[in-house]
């Protein structure tokens, strides 16, 4: 399990992973076990990174990057596309006469169309890299929970642990004075039945920590855990322009942007330029001129605008769904940062009222203990003040997961990452 111990200052707690006891196989009730171990050299931050890797999306963000590569090559190419060759040979039936002609055609960009498509290839590769840091902070997002997910459970498995190893001496302690004859049997039989429910209650515990554990692997593909993962609180205030998400959508938007330019650079089509050479021969034949022959041509593409319409309109739909993305995206963040706030304040109120409550309970409990061995208080009162007093010991150290969670949860809602 894991030790967590809060420790009060600035953040009002910081849990510590520094230890890490793994239970052994007979001291679970249950025998089904999924091993986490700590890793000193771990960071946050490298696990982050590490989990991104073996992410599925990580071939997605490959693609992107082949991509841009290929739009950066097409841009900077000296023709607007491929050349063509053509070949055409004619014969008399006679046999006498051979003409053959051959014919190179290039494709030039319109004017400003190269820097329109240059342009294409930097914004496919500013959108790449802004898709990745919006990846990694998705990822960071999922590995802050399941590191805080365990990090619950192992309290509550820890806090179940310790209310069954008392339940077990008070039984003891029961079973003493009833054989002493201080206590009917009746009370006997209250203390051991209370004794398996702190049991039950264990061996719920001990499941949803290994729930959480085969999540928490299942999701970064590695059994290791850093020693720390706890994190400061960030200064930001509100949800910028540069949360990774924002960035990832505006990046899109850019690109969309410079294609509708490039398409209505495009006109009606690409001007070609054509170089070719004729042979005219014959073998006793009048019609022969009996010459080779170069010429130049040039062809210009005009009237395509009714072909050219439906392509920037489709860019244009396009362009608009993902401004309106944007505007959903940033409303999305703006709500999920003010309940990230809130749920921080709420929680530094809670953990300052479940440590005083923790207190006056663990007092209460001490005096209640002592009435109980002098005969002055029944079984029934002490196990009602032990079950709250238990009961405050676990919300005052839940609260203290909670809030150091809910500041790593504040950090991914404004887009920074460890």
């Amino acid at each position: 399990m894991i030790p967590l111990k809060p420790l009060k200052g600035a953040l009002l707690c910081c849990c510590l992973l520094s230890t890490f006891v793994v239970w052994a196989d007979s001291e679970m009730i249950v025998d089904h076990f999924d091993p986490i171990e700590v890793e000193p050299t771990m960071t946050l931050a490298g696990l982050i990174d590490t989990t991104a890797e073996h992410y599925p999306d990580a071939a997605w963000l490959k693609a992107l990057e082949d991509e841009a590569k290929a739009l950066a090559e097409r841009g900077q190419s000296w023709i607007a596309g491929p050349a063509t060759a053509d070949l055409f040979f004619l014969e008399a039936t006679s046999g006498t006469l051979h003409i053959l002609d051959a014919v190179v055609s290039v494709p030039l960009w319109n004017f400003g169309q190269r820097d329109a498509e240059q342009n294409i290839a930097q914004r496919a590769d500013d959108s790449r890299q802004s898709q990745s840091r919006a990846f990694k902070l998705r990822v960071a997002g999922l590995v802050r929970s399941a590191l805080w997910d365990i990090a619950l459970t192992e309290v509550r498995q820890d806090q179940a642990k310790t209310d069954y190893e008392l339940t077990e001496k008070l039984v003891g302690k029961v079973k003493r004075l009833y054989e002493l004859g201080d206590l009917a049997r009746a009370d006997l039989l209250l203390a051991q039945s209370e004794l398996l429910q702190k049991r039950s209650v264990l061996t719920l515990a001990e499941s949803e920590v290994m729930h959480a554990r085969k999540r928490y692997t299942n999701l970064t593909r590695t059994e290791k855990i850093p020693a720390e993962f706890h994190e400061p609180l960030v200064a930001l205030k509100t949800i910028e322009q540069q949360h990774p998400a924002l960035a990832a959508l505006n990046s899109q938007i850019a690109r969309k942007q410079a294609e509708l330019e490039a398409i209505r650079l495009t006109g009606s089509g690409q001007t070609q330029v054509s170089v070719g050479i004729n042979s005219d021969r014959g073998n006793n034949d009048p019609r022969s001129n009996y010459t080779e022959s170069f010429g130049v041509g040039i062809s210009v593409p005009f009237g395509g605008s009714a072909h050219q319409a439906p392509k920037i309109a489709a860019v244009n739909v396009e362009l608009n769904r993902l401004i309106a993305e944007r505007e959903q995206l940033f409303r999305d963040l703006k709500l999920a940062y003010h309940e990230a706030e809130h749920a921080l304040e709420v929680n530094r109120a809670e953990q300052a009222t479940a440590d005083e409550m923790k207190q006056l309970a663990e007092e209460h409990l001490d005096m209640t203990e002592l009435s109980f061995s002098v005969g002055e208080i029944n079984l029934i009162e002490l196990l009602r003040i032990r079950a709250r007093t238990q009961q405050a010991i676990l919300n005052a150290k839940e609260r203290s997961v909670i809030l150091q969670r809910d500041i790593a949860l504040y950090n991914q809602a404004v887009g920074v990452l460890p």
